[in-house]
C-alpha cells in the first residue's frame, strides 16, 4: 500500500477486477440473489454493470463490501491450511 492511503484495502484493485472476480466465484444469478441490482440479473454482462455501478454509489458500495468480506473469509480459510 502506498502512504497516500494506507488505510485503504481496496487501493490498487479496479471496479472491473472486483466484478469480474465476484462473477468467477458466484456466478450472475447467486451474485444477483447477494446483491438484487438489474444489471446483475438481467441480461448482464461485466461491461453493464461497470457502467451502473459507476454511476451507482450505493451499488457500487454494496459490491465493495461483498468483495472485501469475500477477501477476509478467504484469508482466514487459507491460514486454516
Amino acid at each position: 500500500m502506498t502512504p497516500e492511503q494506507p488505510n485503504n484495502p481496496l487501493h490498487g484493485v479496479t471496479l472491473k477486477a472486483i466484478v469480474e472476480d465476484l462473477v468467477a466465484r458466484y456466478g450472475w444469478s447467486d451474485l444477483a440473489e447477494l446483491i438484487p441490482i438489474r444489471c446483475f440479473s438481467s441480461d448482464p454482462s461485466v461491461q453493464s454493470s461497470l457502467k451502473f455501478l459507476r454511476g451507482t454509489e450505493w451499488a457500487r458500495h454494496k459490491v465493495e463490501q461483498l468483495y472485501l468480506a469475500d477477501q477476509r473469509r478467504m484469508g482466514r480459510e487459507e491460514t486454516r491450511d
